[in-house]
């Protein structure tokens, strides 16, 4: 039997997803409601709004699926947040867990000691990352990752001598995490309003949306290169001997799945290059498979000098980040002195260990190999196929296992709905409402399914969207 029909038969005797309500459900729906809006605060959510509608309580999930309190079964089309690449209920995984957490729970890195989980798992990403990479630090989160890019990025160019270079350049729209340097370095203009501070010497360019910004009748190749040359003004406007480094997402995640065309990253390294700028690609979404390679920057075809990584190494079942340093920034970095950072749990011995079961699966099940010549293209293609023409869909972009879907109110005249932000948010409740979890960025619609699934599964996905969609349409009279 295949992996997926072994796992299917074991959660079956263990626990069929019709038993949900009796096995996993405590409380009613409506107690955990009450619990829920009385002590928890939710991520980017408008708590007033949420309380009074109350949460969808999410008790079981199995490959692609989840369930909830009130017992509907919902097919994930976001793999959790980015993350579950292996899908849901891998034994593999939880045994490793289990066996860790009996064995050693917790030890620190700090003051000379380490543990095997760390060790091997290291070994094994130098294994599967590109050859430059051989080092990595170990955080809890992507957030935490691009922190530490900083702190690495600044370290760097003061063991050679270069102090001041200090500036760091990003995207609008662009996302690196919420802490307060992770928020700073994204470009999202609502979280920068609600941060009391932000870290200096960050500044960003525009980012390279080709259906929301291009102007005149650029073609998508001129407007990406236009876009990439944007970095050469700024790094002028403010002198190389003052720029670190540039960061951005090979392709845009939590912006709206924006993938710039074949034109704009090798003319990013180039520019990098030229002026001495270390290039860091956040890998947070697209790294260990999502686009059909492991890593997204091989799919665009450059080559980076630090990589962040998080959500897919352990396929969300437990925190944990990392940061790949080229051979030449890690020779630096080990070669002059203390590195002064690090957290409690970088490289927790039970988070390691659980990205080294996760990565062997991806690994020996083939299982990027899969996204990038089977899955990854029949997904693209249904998508395309299936919204040819349709009346609000300006754009599909994406590759592999990830896809950006445009709504527009004139899609051939690439024009946007005034208040897109509204529209997005009534296509999403459409999903929602019909067992399918579809995240809407402002006017875009977003996918990212485990990457486990077959094809009926994209079958189902790709026509539960089309249904959100018309409704959509509907509500808003167009046909």
């Amino acid at each position: 039997m295949s992996y997926r029909t072994e796992e299917v038969a074991y959660v079956q005797t263990a626990q069929p997803a019709a038993s949900v309500q009796a096995a996993q459900q405590q409380r009613s729906t409506a107690e955990y409601r009450a619990l829920d809006a009385a002590h928890h605060i939710h991520p980017f959510s408008d708590m007033g709004s949420l309380n009074r509608s109350g949460s969808r309580v999410i008790v079981k999930a199995q490959d692609v699926y989840l369930w909830d309190s009130d017992d509907n079964k919902i097919i994930d089309g976001m793999a959790g947040l980015w993350c579950v690449n292996v899908g849901y209920g891998r034994k593999e995984l939880a045994d490793a867990a289990y066996r860790q957490m009996q064995e050693l729970p917790f030890y620190n890195t700090f003051f000379k000691t380490t543990h095997p989980p760390v060790i091997e798992l290291s070994a094994l990403l130098a294994e599967l990352a590109p050859e430059p990479f051989n080092h990595f630090f170990y955080c809890n989160s992507g957030s935490e990752g691009n922190d530490t890019v900083l702190r690495i990025v600044h370290q760097y160019w003061a063991t050679q001598g270069k102090h001041s270079k200090k500036f760091v350049i990003s995207r609008k729209n662009g996302y690196h995490g919420s802490t307060i340097a992770g928020g700073t370095l994204g470009g999202m203009g609502y979280m920068h309003e609600q941060m009391p501070s932000k870290v200096e010497n960050i500044v960003h360019i525009d980012q390279p949306y080709f259906f929301g910004e291009a102007q005149g009748n650029l073609t998508p190749e001129e407007f990406a290169l236009a876009r990439a040359q944007q970095l050469e003004a700024k790094i002028l406007e403010i002198g190389a001997d003052n720029v670190a480094a540039f960061i951005g997402e090979p392709f845009q995640g939590a912006g709206g799945v924006i993938f710039p065309a074949s034109t704009y990253w090798p003319e990013i390294q180039r520019i990098c290059r030229k002026y001495d700028i270390l290039l860091v690609a956040d890998e947070v979404i697209g790294g260990f498979g999502r686009t059909g390679e492991w890593f997204a920057h091989q799919h665009f075809g450059f080559e980076p000098d630090l990589i962040t990584l998080a959500k897919g190494l352990t396929s969300g079942y437990v925190p944990m980040g990392a940061v790949g340093l080229h051979d030449r920034v890690a020779k630096a970095i080990i070669e002059n002195g203390d590195f002064n950072h690090g957290l409690t749990y970088s490289g927790h011995p039970v988070a390691a260990a659980v990205a080294i079961a996760n990565l062997k699966l991806l690994r020996d099940e083939k299982i990027v190999e899969r996204v990038k010549t089977d899955t990854g293209p029949y997904f693209q293609k249904k998508l395309r196929d299936t919204f040819a023409n349709h009346p609000i869909i300006g754009e599909i972009s994406g590759a592999g296992l990830v896809a950006g879907l445009q709504l527009a109110e004139d899609p051939k005249a690439r024009k946007r709905f005034a208040n897109g932000g509204e529209v997005g948010t009534i296509c999403r409740d459409f999903c929602f409402n019909g067992n399918l979890i579809m995240r809407a960025t402002g006017d875009r619609m977003l996918l990212s399914p485990p990457l486990v699934i077959n094809k009926l599964e994209i079958d189902e996905i790709v026509s539960k969207a089309k249904k959100a969609v018309d409704a959509t349409a509907q509500q808003l009279g167009i046909s």
